[in-house]
């Protein structure tokens, strides 16, 4: 965990402002240029994502919920879904997302969601042994272990996503996670149940 510590003080200083892990709300969806995203960008509904990969709240989401929200909106393009990167929780919670997602960005637009669905799954070990975790992550994508120390200790790329945390806490009032947006109508923060984003699709699809 060296690595991931001694960055604690940079991140606090960097963001202004911190999520929380399962409460507030806000959001909107309009495609932004460092935006991940999958699906179908043409699609009439879009769905916003706002989440940390250290959140525990997230991390159940994405073990209980993605599978099947992916096999029934995202794979079949009937939705464009957007991930947008928060910093959320206590200062080593903190520490771990922003490696975390320093790490999916380096190894690349094609395998950024599997890098982030890893860093879910490794939950709640990872909290424990970050270093080592996300390190045997970076392995699976093809990354060398001084290819993610570079990673991970990038001032110019911790300097972005600093920025845009801080974008969307100021700019689409979102300080909780996981935050969805569908369609700019965002939901109550927290864990959603698959019942509760078919409703808000439906109904967006609708245009209602």
């Amino acid at each position: 965990m060296p690595i991931i510590s001694r960055r604690l003080a940079l991140l606090g200083m960097l963001t202004p402002a911190l999520a929380a892990c399962g409460n507030g709300g806000g959001g909107k969806s309009a495609p932004l240029p460092d935006d991940m995203s999958l699906g179908n960008p043409a699609a009439k509904v879009t769905v916003v994502e706002y989440a940390s990969v250290a959140c525990p709240v997230c991390g159940r989401w994405y073990k209980e919920v993605f599978p099947a929200f992916k096999a029934k909106y995202i794979d079949s393009g009937k939705i464009h879904y957007i991930a947008r990167e928060m910093l959320v929780g206590d200062a080593n919670e903190v520490a771990i997302a922003a490696s975390g997602f320093l790490l999916a960005r380096c190894a690349g637009k094609d395998k950024y969601f599997a890098v982030v669905g890893a860093i879910y799954a490794s939950q709640p070990g990872i909290y424990d042994d970050p270093n080592n975790t996300l390190m045997g992550i970076a392995k699976t994508v093809g990354l060398s272990e001084d290819q993610y120390s570079a990673c991970i200790r990038d001032q110019a790329a911790l300097n972005a996503l600093s920025a845009r945390v801080a974008a969307n806490v100021k700019r689409d009032n979102v300080n909780a996670t996981p935050t969805f947006v569908v369609n700019g109508k965002a939901l109550e923060a927290g864990y959603q149940p698959l019942t509760a984003l078919d409703a808000a699709i439906a109904a967006a699809g609708a245009g209602k």
